[in-house]
């Protein structure tokens, strides 16, 4: 029994991965999108959605399942519950992705300001940890998320860089506001995405060793 139960384990975390290469790929076009003001690309992102939902709900089934046909302990219990986490984390940093493919929408017919201040960097920042996290958990290898607090705290220092650069485009010429409003709330929205990538990794931790780490 325990066998079998392993083997549909790797089956479940094999659909994690897809899932979560699917939000990471939804939020790094929608990037994409605004930044070459690519509607067909933005258009593409949203029409994810339905994708990312039906995901999240087939994992959770059959994660469910396998706690009530197999009663998993210990570790396996604990990848259980570490994937019921992941898909809903995935899902929103999915969401975010839609959401910034919505404003690329809204702003695809003016030039950008400041070629869109430093959200692609950032965004780059934020999709390189997602990534860390998927391939951490798909390997069970945790030193792979050791220094996420401190690119955590990256991400929040760009975003608060993101905003004051707003701030003063805004003050400079009124004209600049809507548009700058919508930069610095994407910018939260990656910041986020990043926050949600730290959770990932404090599930995974605890998978792998069974001790609760803070990601602060």
């Amino acid at each position: 029994m325990t066998d079998r139960l392993h083997e549909e384990l790797k089956k479940v975390k094999k659909k994690v991965i897809k899932m979560g290469s699917l939000a990471k790929e939804m939020l790094y076009k929608s990037v994409e999108a605004l930044k070459n003001q690519d509607v067909k690309l933005a258009d593409e992102v949203v029409s994810k959605k339905s994708e990312l939902a039906e995901m999240d709900e087939k994992i959770e089934e059959e994660a469910l399942q396998l706690i009530a046909l197999y009663q998993p302990m210990a570790k396996d219990m604990r990848t259980i519950a570490c994937i019921l986490k992941m898909i809903t984390y995935l899902t929103r940093i999915g969401r975010y992705g839609k959401d910034i493919a919505n404003v690329a929408k809204e702003l695809a017919d003016k030039p950008h300001i400041a070629k869109l201040v430093e959200i692609p960097y950032m965004t780059e920042l934020v999709c390189k940890m997602i990534d860390d996290a998927l391939k951490a958990f798909e390997m069970e290898n945790i030193s792979l998320l050791e220094d996420f607090s401190e690119r955590d705290d990256t991400i929040d220092a760009l975003r608060y860089s993101i905003f004051r650069e707003c701030i003063t485009y805004m003050m400079e010429n009124p004209a600049n506001i809507k548009r700058c409003a919508h930069y610095a709330m994407i910018a939260r929205y990656l910041e986020r995405c990043a926050d949600h990538a730290c959770k990932m990794a404090e599930k995974i931790y605890y998978m792998v060793t069974g001790e609760r780490k803070e990601i602060k």
